[in-house]
């Protein structure tokens, strides 16, 4: 149970106090930067921590903003809204993916979730056993500490650790140069592009139809590893600059600034102005 805030406490003051984890802490620094540059008077503080950071911040009152790679959870609100007295304003402000990558010359061109979980898992260590060569798999991961790791160990691993013998390597682009250069090899990243790696199409289930990680493909929810990115406002806040903030995350040029760090940006159907009036659209 989340502490009651103290009666008549103050809304936070400027700075607008932004709280992100590592997952998506480069996008939230991206967007204060250019929104500060583009209003002066504006001042905008980025903090980040582990998965949980920015609701973390929300329940201690330490943050106006929380951006979260997760939806909370139905008791997490309704604990926010015994805290508050009002419910958290929800606000979906891009979209992430996954890409499983391997080396051009790889005939594997598709792979289906419990697929992937078993060769990140070291359950499938042979290429042989999903329709490619008769030669070892050499799995490339990211280090623990980067969100690309618990994204894929949380939503396609279900929790399990990875195979012990997969190489942590400390960016996208070096999963991506890794697979170039190794034939056997297999990795994941966010969405990129290089001539010498192909990602895969990515089924469901085995009997699913494999779907590449297109924006159609994403926005439609037919790309399996793919979520929403939220931002959580403090309720104790009226909306005021902060609102005007996360309507600047949602306009044009913030969503190209999320397409930029590699995330995909919303419809412009799903953009309604938040600051405006009392809808809360998500």
């Amino acid at each position: 149970m989340l502490a009651a805030l103290a009666a008549g406490e103050p809304a936070l003051a400027k700075p607008i106090l932004v709280r992100a984890p590592r997952t998506v802490v480069v996008l939230a620094q991206k967007w204060a930067d250019a929104y500060n540059k583009e209003h002066p008077d504006a001042e905008i503080e980025v903090t980040s921590g582990g998965p949980d950071a920015g609701l973390i911040a929300l329940q201690r009152n330490k943050a106006d903003l929380a951006l979260s790679p997760r939806k909370i959870k139905p008791a997490e609100s309704q604990d926010y809204a015994r805290m508050y007295g009002r419910r958290l304003r929800e606000y979906r402000v891009a979209v992430d993916s996954l890409c499983v990558y391997v080396n051009a010359e790889n005939p594997v061109s598709e792979l289906d979730l419990g697929q992937i979980a078993k060769i990140f898992t070291g359950k499938i260590r042979n290429w042989k056993q999903v329709g490619g060569a008769d030669v070892p798999i050499t799995v490339y991961g990211r280090e623990a500490s980067s969100g690309a790791y618990e994204f894929l160990r949380t939503q396609v691993l279900q929790g399990a650790d990875f195979v012990g013998g997969a190489q942590p390597m400390p960016s996208a682009a070096s999963v991506l140069k890794a697979v170039t250069r190794d034939k056997q090899g297999i990795g994941f990243a966010g969405a990129a592009t290089s001539p010498a790696v192909r990602a895969l199409k990515i089924k469901k289930t085995p009997d699913s139809t494999a779907v590449e990680s297109t924006e159609e493909n994403l926005l439609g929810g037919r790309y399996p590893i793919s979520r929403f990115l939220y931002a959580y406002l403090n309720p104790v806040l009226d909306r005021g600059e902060v609102g005007a903030f996360i309507d600047w995350i949602r306009s044009d040029e913030g969503q190209k600034i999320a397409r930029e760090t590699g995330c995909h940006p919303l419809p412009p159907n799903w953009r309604e102005k938040t600051y405006a009036g009392t809808n809360n659209k998500p």
